[in-house]
């Protein structure tokens, strides 16, 4: 299964915060030996981010989408999620009885008693309003839910709520994706070749390795090594060791006959 990442909002897009999902979110997965498939940034724009969704629900991916599940105008993500799937919006029930908790909770450190018709506490409640089906994903931080559908993921855009709810979607329920490693990398540092020059070598690799990726990362100004290429194959856990190891050094060898070396190389 391929994994995705959706992070929404104006805020992003225009600078005024810093994403710091998608860095956390390759960590989290990468602990438990998983990798991202790929990610997509979008603004606080309901026909955009409708049209995001529709790909993320149609595409079998396990996808997380942080941000706008709030209940202000500049909110669009449930919205846009019961458009994408031509369903109702409705209020959770679990949903309310969660939201009615924080709201006491919150009344009683106030030194006041909650009311349940009051104007603030229903519009608080707009935030248990889900498309129709939708599932519940718990937030320890305070009480206020996710929902998904499906494997496509709704959580706040905080980092100290949304990242719990990452682990907990990953850990609750697609453990079966969890793996020793995520795979292994080998490669090297190649100076005096220009890509273009090296393609029909990374090619034929590709192609005599099925399962192995060759990948190469130009530099014009590393501190070390100045101009140069990294070099390398990866594979993911499921690929034999010995298969991996063969490819690598066949890509190594391989350099010779365009008047190239590696002059470093690199495990991960």
């Amino acid at each position: 299964m391929n994994i995705g990442l959706i992070v929404v909002g104006d805020e992003i897009l225009s600078g005024k915060r810093q994403d710091k999902h998608l860095s956390r979110f390759i960590e989290i997965l990468s602990a438990r030996g998983m990798s991202l498939s790929w990610a997509e940034y979008v603004g606080d724009d309901r026909e955009r981010l409708t049209a995001a969704l529709r790909r993320a629900f149609a595409s079998g991916d396990l996808v997380i989408s942080c941000g706008g599940i709030g209940a202000t105008p500049d909110d669009h993500t449930r919205q846009a999620a019961a458009a994408a799937l031509g369903r109702d919006l409705v209020l959770h029930p679990e949903a309310r009885e969660l939201i009615w908790q924080r709201v006491q909770q919150m009344a009683a450190e106030r030194g006041e008693v909650a009311d349940a018709d009051h104007p603030d506490t229903l519009r608080r409640f707009e935030m248990g309003v889900f498309p129709a089906g939708a599932a519940l994903i718990p937030n320890p931080y305070n009480k206020i839910p996710g929902f998904f559908v499906g494997t496509v993921y709704f959580v706040p855009g905080f980092p100290v709520m949304a990242h719990p709810m990452m682990e907990w979607v990953l850990d609750e329920r697609h453990r079966e994706l969890h793996r020793a490693s995520p795979g292994r990398e080998l490669s090297m540092i190649v100076a005096g070749a220009m890509e273009a020059t090296l393609t029909p070598l990374m090619e034929r690799i590709e192609a005599e390795h099925p399962g192995v990726k060759v990948f190469s990362l130009p530099s014009v100004d590393h501190p070390q090594w100045g101009r140069h290429i990294e070099l390398g194959v990866k594979a993911g856990p499921d690929l034999a060791a010995d298969r991996l190891d063969a490819a690598y050094a066949q890509l190594k060898s391989g350099l010779a006959q365009f008047g190239a070396s590696a002059s470093a190389e690199l495990v991960r």
